[in-house]
Order: C-alpha cells, then sequence, then structure tokens
C-alpha cells in the first residue's frame, strides 16, 4: 500500500496534474519553497525560510518537503507549485534535468548551471552555499591505516576482496556511475552490493562493509570517524550547493537576491557536516538545527553582499538587470 501511495504521488508530478493545496501560492507573489526528503535539502529550506522571514516579515513563506529527488523539485518549479529551492546540486543538475555531459571544473561546472537554468527556465541559481556534496568513497580510519589507503585508485591491489556498500542509484548511473568508474580507474569490485544510501555508513561502521560510497556532507562521516578517500582521477563532477529562485519572484520581490546571497560561502563542508550530524545522529529536528545556526550567526546581519549585477562572469544578469 506504501508503494502505491508514493507511486501515485510520483505520477502526479510527472503527469502535470497539480498536487492539491500546491501551485496556487506559488503563481501569486507568495514564496513557496521546494525541499527534499534528505536532513541537508531539509534544513537548508529551514534556513531559507527563516531568513526570508527574518527580513521580510511582511511576505507568505511556505514549503514543500519530502521531495524524494532532484527532478520532482525541478518539475515543482516548472510547474509553478513551488518558486524557490532549497537546495540544487550542480552535477546532479548538468548530468539530470539539463542532459549535459559531466562537467569537473567547478567554476565552469556553476557558470553553466546558472547561464542554463536562466536561458531555459527563467530561473536564477545563486552562487554556492559555501559546500558540495558530491559522492565520495570512505573507509573507517583504522581500515584507512592498516591498509594504507588515501586515494581511490588505493582500492585496485584490494578490488577482487574488498566489500563494497554503493547508493544503488549509482550502479546505472550515466557520466559519473559504476560504468565510467571501470573505464577511468581501470578496475572493477569483485564484491559490489547494491544498498539504500541511508545504509551504507552503518554498514560500515559494523563491518559489513569495507568500504562504501556515501554523500561527502553525511553528519556519520564525522560521528563514525570515517575517512573520504581522494577521488584521484576525477570521476565525480562537482556537486555544489545553492539556492535558486525563479526571476518571475525576484520581480515581485527583488529584496531576495541580498538575502541569499548573504549565505553565499557561509557553510562550508564541515559547518554542513555538524548540522547534519544534529538531525540525523542528535536527532534535532531540521527546523531546530535552523533556527540555532542562524541565531548563532545573528542572520548574517553583517554581511553586505556584491549585487550579481556588479560581478564579473554575469553579463547574463547584467543584461536582464540594465532592461
Amino acid at each position: 500500500m506504501k508503494k502505491f501511495i508514493i507511486t501515485l504521488l510520483s505520477l502526479t508530478l510527472l503527469t502535470g496534474c497539480t498536487l492539491p493545496g500546491l501551485g496556487a501560492n506559488a503563481q501569486s507573489n507568495d514564496i513557496v519553497i521546494a525541499g527534499g526528503n534528505t536532513t541537508e535539502r531539509q534544513i537548508l529550506t529551514e534556513i531559507l525560510v527563516q531568513m526570508t522571514q527574518h527580513y521580510i516579515p511582511d511576505v507568505k513563506v511556505s514549503q514543500i518537503n519530502n521531495l524524494g529527488s532532484t527532478l520532482l523539485i525541478y518539475q515543482a518549479l516548472t510547474r509553478n507549485d513551488a518558486n524557490v529551492a532549497g537546495a540544487m546540486y550542480t552535477g546532479t543538475s548538468l548530468t539530470g534535468e539539463l542532459h549535459m555531459d559531466p562537467i569537473t571544473d567547478p567554476k565552469l561546472a556553476m557558470e553553466t548551471v546558472q547561464k542554463e537554468y536562466y536561458n531555459r527556465y527563467q530561473m536564477l541559481w545563486f552562487p554556492s552555499y559555501g559546500f558540495e556534496n558530491s559522492y565520495a568513497f570512505m573507509v573507517t580510519r583504522k581500515f584507512a591505516e592498516e591498509n594504507n589507503l588515501s586515494k581511490v585508485s588505493d582500492f585496485e591491489n584490494l578490488s577482487s576482496t574488498l566489500k563494497v556498500g554503493v547508493d544503488s542509484s549509482w550502479i546505472d548511473r550515466p557520466g559519473d556511475g559504476y560504468e565510467s568508474f571501470k573505464e577511468l580507474y581501470g578496475f572493477s569490485f569483485t564484491n559490489l552490493y547494491p544498498m539504500e544510501i541511508g545504509l551504507v555508513y552503518n554498514a560500515l561502521q559494523v563491518d559489513e562493509m569495507q568500504a562504501v560510497l556515501g554523500y561527502s556532507t553525511d553528519g556519520r562521516i564525522e560521528a563514525y570517524d570515517l575517512v573520504i578517500l581522494e577521488d584521484d582521477r576525477n570521476l565525480f563532477p562537482p556537486y555544489d550547493a545553492s539556492p535558486l529562485l525563479s526571476i518571475k519572484l525576484l520581480e515581485a520581490h527583488p529584496e531576495l537576491e541580498t538575502v541569499f546571497l548573504k549565505l553565499e560561502n557561509q557553510i562550508p563542508q564541515d559547518v554542513m557536516q555538524g548540522l547534519n550530524r544534529k538531525a540525523d545522529e542528535l536527532k534535532i529536528e531540521p527546523k531546530k538545527v535552523a533556527q540555532q545556526f542562524l541565531e548563532e550567526n545573528n542572520y548574517f546581519e553583517s554581511v553586505q553582499p556584491t549585487p550579481l549585477s556588479q560581478r564579473d562572469g554575469y553579463s547574463w544578469y547584467q543584461e536582464r538587470s540594465a532592461q
């Protein structure tokens, strides 16, 4: 029954039938933020909600949470069920909804998704929060020290005996999935186990697996004292995280640009790991995690960001601003 309900929800978004209660707000001047079903996306969505309410208290802000993929978030945006995304990731969108080849240079990847989202969808992809959440191979610190592991290519001599748990969606992923891994690194794993991404860290901790493929900002990396191995042959493109909003909404609330830019480079990777850990391990609600973070930083009141129209590399945005 649960599978049926989940499937029905996904099909509703995919087929063009607006979900009950959605759409109307996003088509007005209200702010509707599309979140996700990961802890990280829920925290970042809450940060945007609370930042917006702090600086623009008279605007109505709501959110759509538990969207299970970037594709569903993208569809919510393009169908006007939402007009802001709490977190989008460069590498995911490049090979996903944009149907482009992976780009390993972080700056070029960011510039590409910004231009493409603006030209195709009339949406403004902001600069990064300050971290990227990439796929990453990891092992326990003890295993790394015992086997002198520091980079992914070090797996080659262990590839026939190593038990490796990986995100099940990675196996057939185009661009940076298992087929590309084998081609780039020149070896395969004899014992490869597809798993739900949330289970890989526990499998490593209890020695069911000796290596896993997880997410680089997961709070359990610190909690379980895991070591991320260097992707020394650059399989994974950058996955810098940014907020996104529609140009139509920005025209209604131009002050949102300054609000969102206050968060630029304010959440480095170790900080995001810590925020995720509070929610995942300490069981603090994402809303509370976001509130504590913003209060500790005084809502970044002292940050005075440079407008995008005055920055190099934003000629496509400057042309719009001049109109």
